[in-house]
């Protein structure tokens, strides 16, 4: 009899999951129930699985409310209109199409429903006058307003009148949590929150007697609720995959189209080669039989179109697993070549199409998905939602504010929850509720890149909204989406491509030479290239330059292909945490030292020294190893990527492994060893496909940084997106040979730009510059020429006096020989009474020139640069080093140097580049860190928890250093003992300084410094 259930993804106002409604339903005795979430449909399929399983009816719809303003931000719940009943699946696709008009049209609700005919409304008690009603429209009676019903006039229309009694939460305790969802949702304290903005306390499951009980005297009420809701009937079919069936309109005609593509790629890619040759054919047998050629035709139409635009590709993930892929160009691996698993990607027990990642450009991928929607349709095409919920610190912010606390208190119980002196009653319920509210969703969010493309009307299926980004995406997540078998398109994006995009224009336009970056064979061989990945010389380089991946390549002494494609996948934290890419390193190095676990795993994998590295291994393990057929095996390696969420079905693979080893004769030891390791891998690990993607990508990076290292710098700088910040990357430029200028309006523009070895830093770069104002001020100097100076510049940019004293003090117009004291002088001259506003010259039949006044003599010196530099870039163009206030001991290390200092205690003083935080094994707190030395060289330290609480890390700046000496496998780094941040020289601009205390820093000074690393 419940016609108006809400899940919490009535986002901010219910309490319950879709299996606690359900399960609590049962244990009431409820024989059916209907789903009606506020303006959403994200629960409709967890919530009918978890009703077949209970035995309950499923019934469907939604609840219609106006004023919606949550969609991505949050807002208002508004007023309730009336809710909609699906009759059929029918009548849901048709309450997801009039929804999402809503929610993608920023169109109001209207006030009365459309004429839907396979659906039901209902609308609250007064909202219409029954003779109004439609014959699909009928009146809910709430259990309060059934005392006087008998006083109303809609008691002579007893035929269109429901019992409703509507479902939020199911004890006071669900009450007090929806009225903090309530609060958090309008953003006030909770004394301050409306009734109006709440539920009723009484909007509770009941036992069906007592939820009868008001509506006793009136059985045709009753009656009329059992028929609406007998008539409603939602059986949706969840077992058969729901994509685009064909390619070409014709299933045959798609397989006839895939060999033909798949053909004249072999002989493209293999020369009429043999083994391929019965590789292809076997793969397109496989493909046609499990019916993915769709699947296979629209990846390579996807990737058509980008080429046809100029956009570069990368084809990843499992995808590259086949060789028919390799052929159609969606990927660049040759499967055969690594002896890549093609079951991995593709068995006869695999009932989902396979996964293909395809990375493009940041700024390219959303040309490529507008076409996807063009190509296909936007009623069958959406992107994938994921659900932000409720987590960790962001709980205690949004419940303390509720809750009234002041901001600084807040940030205290951020900070330290168990601090005792913050406990008292307020920080308990704080706590405890918070508990009830993790996890839950908070709002819609977009998938990284899933895109549907479905046979039939994406509202088949839900109801969509439009997110900032202009595509509509559904209501519902990837595993919702995979559980009714719809299956995404991976269509991502990455900075790496536009590092090498950028980088072969900017190499064109400053040397003007065409540069080939596709050769990567010929850049696999190149021992210039492998030197580089030898030594972690990869800053820059695309997943190769963070300082635990150039660490790892420095230890394995990585200088081929196959080494830097086993290395990508150790990095992850699976491999690494077990303990096995330790033991991989070791192995990679003493190959004939160890003893294999079992002869079956040194015949599985030999090539990876019987370690457990990528995806492709696990899953080979569980089937020759541990005879677990592939359909289970792909199920483990779907748990292993994160993208598994039943537990029940992981255990009983896990029975199954350990059922079998035992049937095999396999000492409990062995197998219990060889599960450790599988299950380490949990949501980490790469498949071996994958990690060869990102090598070549790798390689490809590489080659530019090795031959072309300033055009590649200004290329990474201007794609942002790298591991370390814009300031390491101009280092990196200044020790390849680049004299570093900050912005110029005459040789600069508003990205950073090189000419020759001179490179200009963009002035997108200055921080609260608009960025208006800096194209249109690249915009005029291309169209009529250089400014003459400072006037000229005025006269012909229209901007603020802020604005212009920004480029001053940056020295943006260091080109007129004036000092930036000078020309701040100028600036306000030349603004005069404008009170701040440009001055308007449209008028002026000729220009006349400004007044120049004679000024005394202004001191300047470069360290005051350099802070300006620091305020307004972030970091100063100098050397870091010739800011500090005392010159370095003379005995101190230099990164080149600590190799040969093992067990020592040096002295080593470093500016800070990064760290990165861990938890020891007892749970306290400790970093690694890495810094740049006084000759440009990095080193890395770590900081264990006693040596962090005394000397903590407290922002940017040269610190001195004194630690002991570790080498791993040949690999410094310094254990940390003591740490302070060394002074530099206060900043002139607000203080005294002797002028003597002043030295001149400069670009070339600091380059002489830098001899090398």
């Amino acid at each position: 009899m419940y016609i108006n259930c809400h899940t919490y993804f009535s986002f901010r106002y219910g309490t319950l999951s879709p299996q606690q409604l359900v399960e609590s339903a049962a244990a009431r005795g409820a024989e059916v129930l209907a789903l009606t979430d506020l303006n959403n449909t994200s629960a409709v399929f967890p919530f009918v699985a978890a009703c077949r399983e209970k035995g309950i009816k499923p019934v469907v719809g939604i609840e219609f409310r106006s004023e919606d303003k949550r969609r991505f931000a949050g807002g208002s719940r508004g007023v309730l209109f009336y809710i909609g009943l699906a009759r059929d699946t029918t009548g849901f696709r048709q309450l997801n199409e009039f929804l999402s008009q809503h929610l993608c049209g920023q169109e109001p609700l209207p006030a009365r429903a459309p004429e839907l005919d396979h659906c039901l409304f209902v609308y609250p008690l007064g909202a219409l006058a029954p003779e109004l009603l439609r014959d699909n429209e009928y009146l809910g009676v709430r259990p309060a307003e059934a005392r006087n019903l008998r006083r109303r006039p809609e008691h002579a229309a007893m035929s269109r009148l429901l019992i409703w009694h509507p479902v939020t939460f199911l004890d006071k305790v669900g009450f007090n949590t929806h009225r903090l969802l309530r609060a958090i949702d309008h953003n006030t304290i909770l004394s301050k929150l409306p009734v109006s903005a709440q539920a009723d306390p009484g909007e509770v499951l009941l036992e069906t007697d007592a939820l009868l009980e008001p509506y006793r005297a009136f059985p045709q009420l009753i009656y009329n609720t059992m028929q609406v809701l007998e008539r409603c009937v939602f059986d949706p079919d969840t077992a058969t995959p729901k994509n685009r069936k064909t390619f070409t309109g014709n299933p045959a005609d798609d397989r006839l189209l895939l060999e033909k593509l798949a053909m004249d790629g072999w002989r493209r890619r293999y020369g009429r080669g043999v083994e391929a040759l019965k590789q292809v054919q076997h793969e397109l047998t496989v493909i046609d039989k499990l019916g993915f050629s769709p699947y296979f035709l629209i990846t390579w139409d996807i990737i058509r179109y980008a080429r046809s635009r100029g956009f570069r590709h990368v084809g990843r993930g499992s995808g590259a697993n086949s060789t028919v892929a390799y052929c159609m160009g969606i990927t660049d691996v040759d499967p055969i070549e690594l002896d890549l698993y093609f079951e991995r990607f593709i068995n006869p027990h695999r009932a989902s199409p396979p996964d293909f990642d395809i990375d493009f450009s940041w700024d390219e991928r959303d040309e490529v998905t507008d076409y996807i929607f063009k190509r296909y349709g936007r009623r069958h095409t959406a992107l994938i939602a994921t659900y932000s919920t409720f987590k960790g610190r962001s709980i205690i912010r949004e419940l303390g504010k509720v809750f009234g606390l002041p901001k600084p208190e807040i940030d205290r119980l951020v900070r330290n929850p168990n601090d005792p002196a913050l406990q008292d009653d307020i920080t308990r319920m704080i706590f405890r509720y918070g508990e009830r509210i993790a996890d839950f969703p908070n709002h819609l969010s977009i998938h990284a890149g899933g895109v549907l493309i479905a046979e039939e009307p994406i509202y088949q299926y839900t109801a969509t909204e439009l997110p900032p980004k202009g595509f509509p995406i559904t209501q519902f997540d990837m595993y919702v989406a995979e559980d009714i078998g719809l299956y995404k398109y991976d269509i991502l994006s990455q900075r790496g491509l536009g590092h090498i995009k950028e980088s072969v224009e900017v190499i064109r336009q400053n040397l003007g030479k065409s540069v080939d970056v596709d050769d990567v064979e010929r850049f696999k061989r190149d021992p210039v290239l492998n030197e580089r990945l030898r030594v972690g010389d990869t800053i820059g380089c695309f997943y190769i330059e963070s300082p635990a991946m150039r660490q790892l390549l420095r230890k394995l002494e990585c200088a081929d292909y196959r080494t830097l494609v086993a290395a990508s996948s150790i990095i992850r934290p699976g491999v690494a945490k077990s303990g096995m890419m330790r033991e991989y390193i070791q192995r990679h190095h003493r190959p004939d030292a160890f003893a294999y676990l079992h002869p079956k795993m040194r015949e599985l994998m030999e090539e990876t020294h019987g370690v457990m590295v990528y995806q492709e291994d696990v899953i080979k393990v569980a089937h020759h190893f541990a005879g677990i057929d592939l359909a289970d095996a792909d199920i483990l390696r779907r748990a292993m990527s994160g993208k598994y969420r039943s537990r029940d079905g992981f255990q009983k693979i896990r029975d199954t492994y350990f059922r079998n080893c035992a049937e095999r004769g396999y000492p409990e030891q062995i197998a219990s060893e060889v599960w450790r390791q599988m299950e380490s891998f949990s949501g980490y690990s790469f498949s071996k496909a994958h990690s060869a993607s990102f090598a070549v990508e790798s390689y490809q990076s590489l080659f530019l940084k090795a031959y072309y290292p300033r055009e590649f710098m200004v290329a990474v700088i201007n794609n942002f997106g790298g591991f370390y910040s814009t300031e390491f990357y101009v280092n990196e430029a200044r020790m390849a040979g680049a004299s570093i200028h900050p912005p110029c309006v005459n040789r600069g523009a508003y990205r950073t730009s090189i000419l020759g070895d001179q490179l200009f830093l963009g002035l997108q770069h200055i921080k609260d510059f608009e960025r208006e104002r800096a194209l249109e001020i690249e915009a005029e100097r291309m169209q009529h020429g250089p400014y003459d100076d400072l006037e000229d510049f005025v006269r012909r940019v229209p901007l603020s006096l802020e604005q212009l004293n920004l480029l001053v003090r940056i020295g943006a117009f260091r080109f007129t020989g004036r000092t930036k004291k000078q020309s701040l002088w100028d600036a306000a001259m030349l603004f005069g009474a404008a009170a701040g506003r440009a001055p308007d010259h449209k008028d002026e039949l000729f220009c006349v020139p400004a007044r120049h006044y004679a000024l005394p003599d202004l001191t300047h010196t470069s360290v005051e640069d350099a802070y300006d530099e620091l305020e307004l870039l972030g970091f100063p163009l100098c050397d870091p080093f010739l800011l500090l206030d005392q010159p370095l001991p003379a005995k101190r290390k230099l990164a080149s140097e600590l190799a040969a200092c093992e067990g020592r205690t040096v002295y080593v003083p470093g500016y800070l580049v990064c760290t990165k935080d861990v938890r020891a094994s007892s749970g306290e707190l400790m970093k690694f860190g890495t810094f740049m030395d006084a000759e440009g060289g990095n080193f890395d330290t770590v900081h264990f928890p006693p040596s962090l609480k005394r000397f903590p890390i407290v922002g940017r700046g040269v610190y001195g250093m004194t630690g002991k000496v570790s080498l791993d496998f040949g690999v410094p780094t310094l254990e940390v003992q003591h740490l302070e941040r060394l002074t530099w020289i206060p900043d002139p601009r607000y203080s005294e300084a002797p002028a003597g205390r002043v030295p001149v820093v400069d670009a070339a000074s600091a380059k002489a410094k830098r001899p090398g690393r």
